[in-house]
């Protein structure tokens, strides 16, 4: 078994960032639907802009709302207008072809990879 790239959604940016929050990330839950992620996974989130990369679990944003939101004591390290990639992935026993989704600037989706 192995650990396999299942979704992510990449060039994303981070649009607000709130310390007095638990811990998570907030995604627009119509890019979570796109990626195929669950409310409250266990997602890897990597920063294109600064290299920091750290896991937190996923939280749901308004639908359509471009929203992507570091919350807690991950946005000491990830900052608001920062590129970032979140991805998730899977145990298994087989290769997988992952759901990539590509943003533009106001984290709308554009079209998968």
């Amino acid at each position: 078994m192995r650990w396999v790239l299942r979704s992510k959604i990449h060039q994303a940016t981070v649009t607000e960032s709130r310390l007095d929050y638990i811990g998570s990330i907030t995604l627009d839950s119509e890019l979570i639907r796109k990626a195929g992620f669950w409310p409250g996974e266990k997602v890897l989130v990597v920063s294109n802009t600064t290299g920091t990369r750290l896991e937190t679990y996923v939280m749901v944003g308004p639908k359509n709302s471009g929203m992507i939101c570091m919350n807690g004591a991950a946005a000491h390290l990830i900052k608001k207008d920062e590129e970032i990639i979140v991805m998730g992935f899977e145990l298994g026993n087989k290769p997988l072809k992952p759901k990539n989704v590509l943003v533009d600037k106001k984290n709308k989706f554009k079209r998968y990879l």
